[in-house]
């Protein structure tokens, strides 16, 4: 299965779920008078709204390159990324105002059973959504999934947060259920702002991690003919990479002789290096 069937599947599969668990939220949240479970299905609901986004992502990214993108479309995911960052930093801040002016206004309800049983529901069925989605970004380097995988974790949090809120106040502090509500927005924009940082380090072309670069050296210098490494330079492009390089060869060799040893660091790069989109390879004489 490629790239975009596999992400796919796995987000059509999150929706599906993140529907039903949704409706349960909003629904225990009303008849259980929990603020901080409305919360939580409302933050839910910006999961099936990202993961929509992470689709359209994975679709326009995957696509071939054309004349208008030579490069291909890879850049086009850590942007998706940045819509979901600001989603889930959107949705922080909006579980976080729900929660101050419930303390300010001091009318607080005391949770029904019904709230605490879908808090408890929701910490394992968001858990168990978060490794399913990390695990298929990973496989396929999604930044888009991969920020999605943490919303649904964010929202794990978020549920962790509600299920202590919604039981302290059944046991007579009425204030922590909007303050788990509080509480758990903090958690919820550091994620998304960290997952902003990310994408926009994709989108500037930022070199690849030191360990990379020393692979990346030492099959240039491992293939034969290579005298030395003049300038190497690298960036991510999406969840690809692209290599430009100048390498040393002797000068009294012919200019095929020059060309296949060129040919022979391309191919070795592309082959042993995962995630090398293309490199350019400049011979200078010595």
């Amino acid at each position: 299965m490629n790239r975009e069937k596999l992400g796919t599947k796995t987000s059509l599969i999150t929706i599906f779920i993140n529907t039903g668990l949704c409706v349960f939220k909003l629904i225990a949240g009303f008849l259980g008078r929990s603020s901080a479970m409305i919360a939580d299905g409302v933050h839910t609901l910006s999961d099936i709204l990202a993961t929509f986004i992470v689709i359209l992502g994975l679709k326009i990214s995957s696509r071939e390159e054309d004349d208008k993108h030579p490069y291909g479309h890879e850049k086009f995911e850590p942007v998706f990324a940045k819509i979901i960052s600001v989603i889930l930093i959107t949705t922080g801040f909006l579980i976080g105002y729900e929660g101050i002016k419930k303390l300010i206004s001091g009318d607080i309800s005391t949770p029904g059973r019904i709230a605490l049983a879908a808090a408890f529901i929701s910490i394992l069925v968001k858990e168990g959504m978060y490794w399913y989605t990390i695990i298929v970004a990973r496989k396929i380097k999604s930044i888009s999934m991969e920020a999605d995988a943490w919303h649904h974790r964010s929202d794990a949090f978020s549920s962790v947060g509600t299920f202590i809120g919604i039981f302290a106040a059944r046991i007579g502090y009425k204030f922590f259920d909007p303050l788990a509500a509080l509480i758990v927005c903090f958690f919820i924009v550091k994620v998304g702002v960290d997952f902003y940082i990310k994408a926009t380090k994709e989108l500037v072309d930022e070199s690849v991690d030191d360990k990379t670069i020393e692979t990346i050296k030492r099959v240039i210098n491992s293939v034969e003919g290579v005298r030395g490494i003049k300038s190497l330079r690298t960036r991510i492009f999406g969840h690809r990479i692209y290599v430009d390089l100048e390498i040393y060869i002797d000068e009294n060799i012919s200019v095929k002789e020059g060309h296949d040893i060129a040919e022979s660091v391309h191919d070795e790069l592309e082959m042993k290096i995962e995630g090398i989109k293309h490199c350019m390879v400049h011979v200078e004489p010595i």
